[in-house]
């Protein structure tokens, strides 16, 4: 999927790997925006590695959630530059 054509606002699910050095987590949210402003503004960075973002049945790593909150289609305000 193209970063350019992602919906925000579907339901997503984020989830951390077991290489995490914390429990394995499974988070649900309303829209695809708000588990990617959890997961860049209030994971710690080294967790964000180890995290996976699932909407519409693709999955993000990392990187791919970072470039989804610095696209300019994110729908919120950044906290972080």
């Amino acid at each position: 999927m193209r970063v350019g054509a992602f919906d925000y606002m579907a339901p997503a699910e984020l989830f951390t790997s077991k290489a995490a050095k914390r429990p394995i987590r499974y988070v649900r949210f309303t829209s695809a925006a708000k588990a990617i402003q959890y997961a860049i503004e209030q994971l710690p960075k080294e967790l964000l590695v180890a995290t996976t973002l699932e909407v519409n049945e693709e999955r993000f790593d990392g990187f791919g959630i970072r470039r989804l909150y610095e696209n300019s289609k994110y729908p919120y305000r950044r906290k972080h530059a």
